[in-house]
């Protein structure tokens, strides 16, 4: 499974990202459908977002915090 850290601000202007992904490698012409994931959300609640079709998850690096979305 796939871990991708992120830095507060590589989130959308709501907290989250889209996967597929560039950012986990992912190529997106072959992947599957685009799934809005609330990584802020998931941080507050002290775990990852975890895409629900390829397992990739989400979570904010050590140390990143979301202010506000």
């Amino acid at each position: 499974m796939k871990i991708v850290e992120l830095k507060a601000a590589q989130l959308n202007p709501q907290g989250g990202v889209f996967c597929p992904n560039k950012l986990a490698g992912m190529e997106l012409w072959s992947g599957h459908p685009r799934v809005f994931l609330d990584v802020a959300k998931a941080a507050a609640t002290g775990g990852p977002a975890k895409c629900p079709y390829c397992g990739t998850q989400y979570q904010l690096a050590a140390g990143e915090h979301v202010h506000a979305h």
